[in-house]
């Protein structure tokens, strides 16, 4: 049986309760323990699918198609390893299974209530990973701050696993925040006080206080915050702030927090950590040779957490080209083309971004055209690659009133079309394309080049793609479609090959750039960049 700590939240949100259950299991990882991490989130969304990127941020794809919440593109980018459905649940699926459970007569005839029915189900859940044998620890970050109203079920649950497993097979880490009052030049530890308060008077009680500040911990508050919250003094821990979250484990390290998680557990074999390569990449990251502006073009700029997923892709690929990538946001509804060329010609490239919906199209549009009659480095990726079709096939092939059929479905020239199989859906939640799909790649391509194979799988999340009836048209005007699902024919890559760097994706490469594997696309688009700069 796997070892559980779960990960709690106090006094406010945003505290980096991800980051924090990341760098913990990059540690155990490091020392050679197998751990895996899940998110469980108290909204009754049954998936963050439905919700706007406003709301939300990003929502993550894993391999196995499910929509998740951000985090478990933190837990995936620290790990290297992949994440799955079990890995995010939400209170509207746990309500989901247990009204289907209901329904289907299971319950025989009793009354069905949140302690014991949505407890139980919760708890399969929190204990489901921890049963396949694959996992020495599972790290369960609850989502939301402890004393709101829908964090009860799952704070409850957590009581109970604590009663009922053998005191070293389970712990709790509380993220709290230490507030500093400028006027008083003072850190004050009375939230926290109160914080850990409402946890135990839940029946739940931390292990280990993890302390976010903007200015160092004395002893003397460590030893305040320990006696007032009934903890050891060593295990409270600062957190303090970082200049990159990829400094958290070190930080981390430095607090012992694995060590004391050891201890706590019981776990006696262990390693030295080795962050070998961890260390390679935190020094290139800090120390970079050149710099490159590269233009994010995007409809939910204002919320930079909708782009997360790219934005670390980006410092995954500077790092592997030795240059610091100062990402340029521009709104796509501001661009039209008498400004096009102020908003983005001095950059070095230019990344299309994903999304949804008609608002901002044609500024995407635009930038495109840019970017193709000026040899600026692109790189299109979902909606970003329908773009690119979109401008070629009205600008060089002239196909009058061009465009996707989610934007005018009475377009006389659909190049762009929802796929057959989603036709006849009409439920929004969790039935796009989604996932990891197969895609085959031609010989003497410039995606060949980057990814140096001609088959590839990468991550999904679409309705519409490139229509094959316009096929031919695209290839005797010079666009060449590099990459191919062997199984549907759908169109996975277009590029032009008498352009430095031209390139759109149907996939989201994003989703698989991690600290130890960059996405080769963007590691090739970055390196692009670079030597447009230094022209």
């Amino acid at each position: 049986m796997a070892k559980y700590i779960f990960v709690t939240g106090g006094v406010t949100s945003s505290l980096g309760k991800g980051i924090i259950a990341a760098s913990l299991a990059k540690l155990l990882q490091a020392r050679g323990i197998t751990a895996t991490i899940q998110k469980f989130d108290p909204y009754i969304n049954v998936d963050p699918g439905t919700l706007n990127p406003y709301e939300h941020g990003e929502c993550y794809v894993t391999e196995d198609g499910a929509e998740t919440d951000l985090d478990l593109g933190h837990y995936e980018r620290f790990l290297s390893t992949p994440t799955s459905q079990a890995n995010n649940v939400t209170t509207g699926r746990i309500y989901q299974t247990v009204i289907n459970k209901e329904r289907a007569g299971e319950f025989l005839g009793k009354t069905v209530q949140v302690v014991p029915h949505i407890t139980d189900e919760i708890k399969h859940r929190m204990l489901l990973l921890g049963k396949e044998g694959k996992y020495d620890v599972v790290i369960t970050e609850i989502g939301g701050t402890v004393g709101d109203i829908e964090s009860l079920p799952f704070v409850e649950t957590v009581r109970q696993i604590q009663w009922e497993l053998p005191e070293e097979d389970v712990m709790v880490v509380h993220l709290t925040l230490v507030p500093y009052l400028k006027a008083a030049k003072e850190l004050k530890t009375k939230p926290t006080q109160h914080s850990v308060r409402m946890l135990s008077e839940a029946g739940v009680h931390p292990d280990v206080i993890v302390c976010r500040a903007e200015e160092p911990l004395n002893d003397e508050i460590k030893r305040k915050i320990a006696l007032f919250c009934n903890v050891r003094a060593g295990r409270v821990i600062e957190a303090a702030d970082a200049s990159t979250i990829y400094e958290v484990p070190l930080k981390m390290l430095e607090e012992k927090l694995d060590l004391i998680v050891l201890d706590k557990l019981k776990i006696t074999k262990f390693n030295e950590p080795d962050l070998t390569k961890w260390n390679i990449f935190l020094e290139k990251l800090k120390n970079p040779k050149s710099t490159v502006n590269i233009g994010l073009i995007g409809k939910y700029i204002e919320l930079q957490d909708a782009y997360k997923s790219i934005l670390e892709g980006f410092i995954h690929a500077g790092a592997m080209n030795d240059v610091k990538v100062n990402v340029v946001n521009v709104h796509s509804e501001d661009i039209t083309q008498e400004n096009v060329k102020e908003l983005v010609g001095s950059l070095d490239g230019l990344l299309v971004a994903p999304g949804f919906g008609n608002r901002g199209i044609e500024g995407k549009i635009v930038a495109v055209q840019y970017a193709r009659e000026n040899n600026l480095p692109f790189f299109g990726i979902c909606l970003g690659m329908q773009m690119a079709v979109i401008e070629f096939a009205r600008n060089v092939i002239g196909l009058n009133g061009a465009h996707s059929t989610e934007m005018d479905p009475n377009s006389p020239e659909p190049v762009i079309n929802m796929m057959e199989e989603q036709k006849a859906i009409t439920m929004m939640g969790g039935t796009m394309r989604l996932g990891s799909y197969p895609c085959t790649i031609t010989e003497n391509t410039l995606a060949h080049k980057i990814y140096g194979t001609t088959s590839i799988n990468e991550r999904h999340r679409h309705r519409y793609e490139f229509n094959n009836a316009y096929l031919s048209d695209f290839h005797q005007k010079g666009m060449v479609t590099s990459g191919v699902n062997p199984a549907t024919g759908l169109v996975e890559i277009v590029e032009l090959p008498n352009h430095p760097f031209f390139i759109g994706v149907q996939y989201h490469p994003e989703l698989k750039s991690t600290v130890e594997s960059p996405a080769p696309l963007f590691v090739h688009f970055i390196a692009a960049a670079k030597a447009y700069a230094k022209k």
